[in-house]
């Protein structure tokens, strides 16, 4: 990139729509402190991240301007209209904010620009447009402090609503093993005045080896027990109810219901009859009955609390509150982890699944960050579906990048709202169900803290939010 001091006269540049409207001094100033830059094909002119020095004008030729997404370059604009202009675009700040490229530069053919240093230039436009400069400076601060807030109350209300399914779902076996518990008292009062019936029957040691050799194989049965449909349910509690009636059982259908719960029908009540004698039947049948009972219950509130156990632990998963912020992460424990905290919100027509590659590595990733990111598009997908349809979570390698995916069959994204769905404040939902920050943060997320990339496919019945995350760490 070559340089000259022979610049432009005050006449052409006038011809440059930028500064068509200035006044004689102020192109005398422009035409003594820019410098006409010779930029030959396929040189940079300005690169993404480096210190912004100058303000470029295109005067002559092709650019193109391009972003570092995912470690691959995406090219954004490509233009050869003369008077555009990049570089230093903030430059109106001067030091209060670091100025920075926002993109790359590059030359596509032999070019010419007008460099205008960013420094001077911004002193003598604070004195030319004092009133611009405050607004363009209110519009990008007020922009940029509104985007702040509404994330917080955005992060805020997601949290609420989190908060709150997750309370649902604790909620639940929380109250199923007070339940139980409850019950379980009853049982043990039952079986203890039960034993005393027993005792007092006319029960020698092989009757009373054999009644307890039955209790053992019947609560071994429990746990293999398989949940029959309803229509078969009724059928065996019916002839069960009638096997009771038939040696004389009182209130018959009680005892039915627990003992077919159990897996156990009339040829396994058969061996009772041998075992005891003809007047300790109903005793023994109650004592069983109080055992399987009690065994049941014992368990509901083992998977109650299991169940309780796990919630926690996907909460914890979930916010990484014990973990450090950056870390090797495995993809698959925080998409598990957000469903287990959108489980309130998956309906009973949402079908969930999850085709998962468990021979992925590890992630180098603000895991807390990125369990952001899957609740946004899993939310998202769910709200698309509106209760019906199939949520598909895909992980895959793809290169040097991991792949996930998150996919419905809601109606899709029409192509004129498709490139816009990643921008701030952009939303298709109705005033006040939605910020349009959730895939804006999403994107900020996957790209500028990871280095990733953020893709959207979609067509009715088959919509795709794909993230590509780097394997390794990003070069410093």
């Amino acid at each position: 990139m070559t340089s000259t001091h022979e610049g432009l006269t005050p006449a052409e540049l006038r011809e440059l729509f930028l500064f068509a409207d200035l006044d004689d001094a102020q192109l005398a100033w422009v035409a003594e402190n820019g410098d006409v830059v010779a930029v030959p094909a396929g040189t940079d002119v300005s690169v993404e991240g480096e210190p912004a020095e100058c303000f470029f004008v295109l005067l002559e030729g092709t650019m193109t301007m391009v972003r570092v997404v995912g470690g691959s370059e995406v090219e954004t604009v490509r233009t050869a209209h003369r008077g555009v202009y990049s570089g230093a675009v903030q430059f109106y700040f001067g030091d209060r904010l670091e100025q920075r490229y926002p993109a790359t530069v590059r030359a596509v053919t032999g070019c010419r620009f007008l460099a205008l240093p960013a420094g001077p230039f911004a002193e003598v436009f604070r004195r030319w447009y004092p009133m611009a400069v405050h607004l363009l400076e209110g519009l990008f601060i007020g922009q940029r402090n509104s985007a702040e807030l509404v994330g917080q109350r955005e992060r805020l209300l997601a949290m609420g609503k989190l908060t709150a399914g997750l309370t649902h779902e604790l909620n639940n076996p929380a109250a199923a093993a007070a339940r139980a518990t409850d019950a379980l008292r009853e049982r043990f009062a039952g079986m203890r005045h039960k034993l005393a019936m027993l005792a007092g029957g006319a029960f020698d040691g092989a009757m009373l080896r054999a009644l307890t050799g039955l209790q053992e194989e019947f609560v071994a049965r429990i746990p293999g027990a398989r949940d029959l449909p309803a229509l078969e349910r009724s059928d065996l509690e019916g002839a069960l109810e009638d096997w009771l009636a038939d040696h004389d059982v009182a209130r018959p259908w009680e005892l039915a219901t627990v003992f077919v719960a159990a897996g156990l029908g009339p040829a396994d009540l058969d061996r009772v009859p041998e075992a005891v004698a003809a007047s300790s039947v109903e005793p023994a049948l109650r004592w069983l009955g109080y055992t399987v009972e009690t065994e049941s219950l014992l368990l509901e509130i083992t998977d109650s609390t299991r169940r309780i156990s796990n919630l926690v632990d996907a909460a914890k998963q979930y916010s990484q509150m014990d973990r450090t912020p950056h870390q090797p992460t495995d993809l698959h424990d925080g998409l598990d982890a957000t469903l287990v905290m959108l489980g309130g919100k998956i309906g009973p027509g949402v079908t969930v699944v999850k085709e998962y590659d468990r021979g992925l590595p590890e992630v180098p990733a603000y895991a807390g960050e990125l369990n952001q990111v899957w609740t946004n598009l899993i939310a998202n997908a769910l709200e698309a579906m509106e209760g019906a349809g199939t949520l598909t979570l895909r992980t895959a390698r793809d290169g040097d990048c991991a792949l996930v995916e998150v996919g419905d069959t809601g109606p899709g994204i029409p192509p004129e709202l498709r490139a816009r769905v990643f921008e701030p404040f952009f939303t298709t939902k109705p005033v006040g169900q939605g910020t349009g920050l959730g895939l804006d943060v999403s994107w900020r997320v996957v790209v500028k803290r990871h280095g990733g990339d953020l893709r959207v496919v979609s067509e009715p019945g088959d919509t795709r939010f794909q993230v590509l995350l780097p394997l390794s760490e990003p070069a410093a």
